[in-house]
Formats: C-alpha cells, sequence, structure tokens
C-alpha cells in the first residue's frame, strides 16, 4: 500500500485529492493548520487509511517525523494567490519558500518522492499570440509567483521530483473558493446578474480540479516516466481571455450583462497563452471543459447561501 504525506490537504485542492487518493487504496496522512476548517475532511475520518495531524510545515520536528514514514510527499500547503501574500508577506515567505527549503533537505537524504504544484502565474505576462511552454522565461508579477517559482527551483535540483505549474483552477470542491477567475465569474453572474471587464483580451489557461487531482494520480501511478521534469498542467481548449470566459457564461446565464471598461487597468495583470502538450505526449490530458464546469457550477451555486469564499 503506497504511503502519501498531503501537507495543506484540508485545501481547495488537497481535500478533493485525498478523497481520491483514499478511495483508490492508499494510506494518506494530512498535514495542515487548518485555517479555513476541518469540514472539508469531515467525510474522511471514519476511514482507517486516513490520518490527520493538525500542524504547521514549518514545525520541523514533526515534518522529519512525517516524511521518514511515507513513501510520496506532496507539498501543497501554502498562502495562495497574490492578495494574500501581499496582505502576510513574512508568512508567505516562510510557508512558501522557506518550508519547501526543509522539506526539500529532509527528502534528498532520503529516496521519497516529491510532486510539487506551482502556477502559471510564473510566466507573468506572455509574448503576444506565443505560447508558454516549460523553457519559456519565468517572469512572475507578484510575491506569490515568486515565492513559487523558486520553490520549485528548489524542488526540481532534486531529480526525485515532479512539479506541475497548475494553469487557474476551476470546479467544486470541498473547500470551495470563490476567489479563482470562474468561479467568482460565475458566483458574481448569478448574484449580481453582471460582470465588470477590465483589459479583457487578457488571456489565461484553465484547468477543472478533478483534472488535477487526475493528473496527480497519473504522475503517481507512473513516476519513473514523469520524474525530474516540469510540466504544464492546464485544459488545452480553455486559452481563454476574460471575455471569452464571460460570453461562455452568458451562454447559460441569458439575463447576465457583461460590461467593459476602457482605459482602466486590471488589478491582475497576468496575460499568456499555454502550452499543455509535454505532459499529453506522456500520457495524460485533461477532460472537462469548461462549459460543463460551469454549468456545475451554476447548479452549486444557485442551491448555496454561501457568500464569497476568498483566501484572504
Amino acid at each position: 500500500m503506497k504511503k502519501v504525506l498531503v501537507t495543506g490537504g484540508a485545501g481547495y485542492i488537497g481535500s478533493k485529492l485525498v478523497t481520491r487518493l483514499l478511495n483508490i487504496g492508499y494510506k494518506v496522512t494530512v498535514v495542515d493548520v487548518l485555517k479555513f476548517s476541518s469540514k472539508s475532511l469531515n467525510h474522511l475520518f471514519s476511514n482507517n487509511n486516513f490520518n490527520f495531524i493538525k500542524g504547521d510545515v514549518r514545525n520541523k520536528k514533526l515534518m522529519k517525523k512525517l516524511v521518514k514514514k511515507n513513501e510520496f510527499i506532496i507539498p501543497l500547503a501554502a498562502l495562495v494567490g497574490a492578495p494574500l501574500c501581499k496582505k502576510y508577506k513574512s508568512e508567505a515567505i516562510s510557508v512558501n519558500l522557506n518550508s519547501i527549503k526543509f522539506l526539500m533537505k529532509l527528502v534528498a537524504k532520503s529516496k521519497k518522492k516529491v510532486i510539487y504544484l506551482t502556477t502559471n502565474s510564473g510566466y507573468g505576462v506572455g509574448e503576444q499570440n506565443k505560447y508558454c511552454d516549460e523553457s519559456s522565461p519565468l517572469k512572475p508579477i507578484s510575491l506569490y509567483g515568486r515565492t513559487k517559482v523558486q520553490a520549485e527551483k528548489i524542488v526540481m535540483g532534486y531529480n526525485n521530483s515532479i512539479g506541475f505549474r497548475l494553469a487557474t483552477v476551476f470546479g467544486y470542491s470541498y473547500r470551495m473558493r470563490t476567489d479563482l477567475l470562474v468561479n467568482n465569474f460565475v458566483f458574481k453572474s448569478l448574484n449580481e446578474k453582471k460582470l465588470t471587464l477590465y483589459e479583457p483580451h487578457f488571456r489565461r489557461n484553465y484547468i477543472h480540479v478533478d483534472d488535477v487531482v487526475d493528473g496527480i494520480v497519473y504522475s503517481i501511478k507512473n513516476f519513473i516516466h514523469l520524474r525530474a521534469n516540469v510540466y504544464n498542467l492546464g485544459l488545452s481548449s480553455a486559452n481563454l481571455t476574460k471575455y471569452m470566459l464571460a460570453k461562455k457564461i452568458k451562454d447559460k446565464i441569458k439575463d447576465l450583462k457583461i460590461k467593459i471598461v476602457r482605459n482602466k487597468k486590471d488589478p491582475d495583470q497576468r496575460d499568456y497563452y499555454v502550452s499543455n502538450r509535454k505532459i499529453e505526449k506522456k500520457g495524460f490530458k485533461a477532460k472537462i471543459s469548461i462549459e460543463k464546469g460551469i454549468g456545475e457550477l451554476i447548479k452549486i451555486f444557485s442551491h448555496s447561501k454561501e457568500k464569497i469564499i476568498n483566501n484572504y
């Protein structure tokens, strides 16, 4: 039985990943400070293969003990997103970067396998009409992006690791987030019946959270085939401008009004096309369409009384 350590396992991606790993018969240990709540993991506590520890990844004694006991290490614990990292700069550096430095020192002394998730945000602003692939220069424009880029470099200095640069994630999770762009646009479209777009030509790639989980599971099962490489992980049919995304939502919410504000900068200046060909050539391809994800979110938000759920 494979033993997997997931830090930040109560989060948006983590709670979905841990559920899947347990369902396919792995033994999973989660470390999480529970900054938000433990509700995202409540459905797992009756599983004998699930071990939860409320703890901080900066606790060196704890991490040393846990790394020894597990074959796979998936460090998801992080302050995620530019607004949160801007608000808590020192914590962002200590969690996103320094904890990874220590973790990799532990891992380097063993034969543990590491799967690290970073972000397309590292590309910052790509060249117009040119795809960003894994060899493209990394030019992060936020503290969040910089910490993830630096941490990725440290992780990939160890050849028993795999790195995934995630597209903007969307879809339902046990620890829901509505600050992610697709989730946010759908939530606002339902509740306000209006989307206001600044610089609507800005483009990004997207991926459903379940496809992210599938990609990680694929990498565990095919670790030798994939290791010592970084891969973009996104839905190749979803390199969309903000306006294109808004139009896809309007196709399902007919009374939605789209307002475009000219001559005003978007606070988020990320703009890039992303190529996912490298991972696709290795046998994995994201499958869940943006249209299906939007439909799923409409159903969920239509029956939910939740307010905007941010990471900050």
